[in-house]
């Protein structure tokens, strides 16, 4: 049985073989956050495209000022955007506002709160080198030079990048489409008012959100029952899209009849089962030139599943590196002592006392417990080769992603 990282590795991997077209569409820069850019933005012109005040202040020439207790004439004032004809003589500085051109003549800027005024005479209490609070023109980026690379991610500071280089129109990779089938002859829509013995659906809200979340375009497919002629209909539909994504149907019982299915469409199996709890059932394959991930049914395996296993496929799929898990450590509040072969993914709250980040267990009543995942922003990660962590040490924990 794979460990997860393996298995992770896997659908890496095999996402990256698979040949299938990577289409392209022109979006409104608006529409942009966290689309996959498919051609770069470079700069327009130089950055910033002149001489930039970074402080409020006076523009100065730096042989005035090389020393505390000169006194320039000031001949006027700039301000953001505006513009000054005279050139900046000896014995001479001009007010000068944060993000303002430094007027010809002037090499320095002393902040206004080294300066002391009276009339038009500035009196400098520090003296000043040649460059100080300034940024040279082109300093931050070149015209022509290479702003924001193809496969970018984009968010918000490179959306603000490209919105500088007046790129307003961006070229991005179109979505892949995921596909979202429930199963179980328990299951019925979220919308319904279930039997004693069934339950609703929360397994298609949580993959959708998590699949859009990610950067796909999801579809539901509703929910197939426990029967192979009805389920092999709906997997054959839901393979119309790039990717499959099933839940529930996976395990050993008599009606789990996913992997079954799956098998008589031809397809190919690259695991079917992971060394982690909860999610050991999950599957993964592929079935016609596209992926299918077979994931628990109990919607806290589920959910941990899509993020460990279907995430890296949607980020490959959308023509960008895949991301890694944002595993990092805490000091764990209470001892934990989870012995076996397998990677618990335990929910767990984090919080954080100053700078240090702890972690706490959360009680919870196993992998079908959605109300304890709801109280948890995080999962406890406890691995076999250190099943026992006493309380003060640190621990790997992975956040739950939109929690955190």
């Amino acid at each position: 049985m794979l460990s997860y990282s393996d298995a992770r590795q896997k659908v890496v991997d095999v996402a990256g073989a698979i040949r299938r077209p990577f289409h392209r569409e022109i979006i409104e820069i608006e529409q942009a956050f966290g689309r996959i850019l498919a051609a770069q933005v470079n700069a327009d012109r130089d950055y910033p495209p002149f001489d930039r005040s970074v402080r409020d202040g006076f523009a100065v020439r730096s042989a005035d000022a090389s020393a505390a207790g000169a006194r320039l004439d000031c001949i006027g004032e700039l301000k953001a955007g505006g513009s000054f004809s005279r050139v900046v003589g000896p014995g001479q500085c001009v007010e000068i506002m944060t993000g303002a051109g430094v007027p010809k003549g002037a090499d320095a800027v002393v902040m206004v709160e080294y300066t002391k005024r009276e009339g038009r005479t500035i009196a400098l209490e520090r003296a000043v080198k040649a460059g100080e609070h300034i940024v040279p023109r082109g300093n931050e980026a070149r015209s022509g030079s290479l702003l924001v690379p193809a496969k970018t991610r984009m968010g918000y500071a490179e959306m603000a990048l490209a919105a500088q280089a007046g790129a307003t129109r961006l070229q991005v990779f179109a979505k892949p489409s995921l596909a979202i089938l429930s199963t179980g002859d328990e299951v019925v829509d979220a919308r319904s008012t279930p039997g004693p013995l069934q339950v609703r659906n929360s397994n298609g809200i949580s993959i959708e959100i998590l699949a859009r979340t990610a950067g796909a375009d999801p579809i539901q497919m509703g929910n197939a029952p426990d029967e192979k002629t009805a389920l092999r209909a709906a997997i054959e539909r839901g393979l119309e899209r790039d990717i499959l994504v099933l839940s529930g149907g996976v395990s050993m019982g008599k009606y789990d009849l996913v992997e079954q299915v799956l098998a008589d469409l031809g397809a190919e199996f690259h695991y079917t089962g992971v060394a982690i709890r909860p999610g050991r059932p999950a599957v993964f394959g592929t079935c016609r030139n596209k992926l299918v991930f077979g994931l628990p049914g109990n919607p806290v395996s589920t959910m941990v599943t899509f993020e460990l296993f279907v995430l890296p496929a949607i980020d490959v799929f959308s023509g960008a590196p895949p991301r890694p898990l944002p595993i990092f450590r805490a000091k764990l509040a209470t001892s934990v002592n989870e012995k076996g072969s397998l990677v618990h993914f335990l929910p767990a709250r984090i919080e954080w006392e100053g700078k240090e980040a702890r972690v706490s267990q959360l009680a919870w009543q196993g992998s079908g417990d959605v109300v304890a995942l709801a109280s948890a922003n995080g999962f406890l990660v406890v691995g076999p080769e250190q099943p026992e962590i006493a309380a003060g040490e640190l621990a790997d924990v992975l956040p739950r992603r939109g929690a955190i």
